[in-house]
């Protein structure tokens, strides 16, 4: 996609109430399920926030209180990325070789 196209797409959703985008979405994944050469992927988190999303929808929750839960998921999330960050930063570190030091000369 153009980043010309992407850009307007972007400014038409944002102009939407939030229950208006929600049907914006449900019916770009009815076009992504006809129509996409390969469906579009999200990490393994993003996943299970949008399970929760759709799960709160199909149960009528009112908008406003999936929109505070899933701002809420969102700052776990972010919270999880950088957990996962340091770990690997962690293990890259232990896995350095060592540097052996010469004894000092007396």
């Amino acid at each position: 996609m153009n980043e010309i196209l992407r850009d307007r797409l972007w400014r038409k959703l944002e102009a939407l109430p939030e229950e208006k985008a929600y049907m914006v979405l449900d019916y770009l994944e009815f076009l992504e399920s006809k129509y996409a050469d390969r469906p579009a992927g999200a990490p393994p988190f993003q996943k299970v926030a949008e399970t929760l999303e759709d799960t709160l929808r199909a149960g009528r929750v009112p908008v406003n209180i999936i929109r505070g839960t899933m701002d809420a998921v969102g700052k776990a999330g972010k919270l999880l990325e950088k957990v996962a960050a340091a770990g690997k930063a962690a293990v890259a570190e232990a896995s350095k070789p060592k540097v052996e030091e010469p004894p000092p000369a007396p």
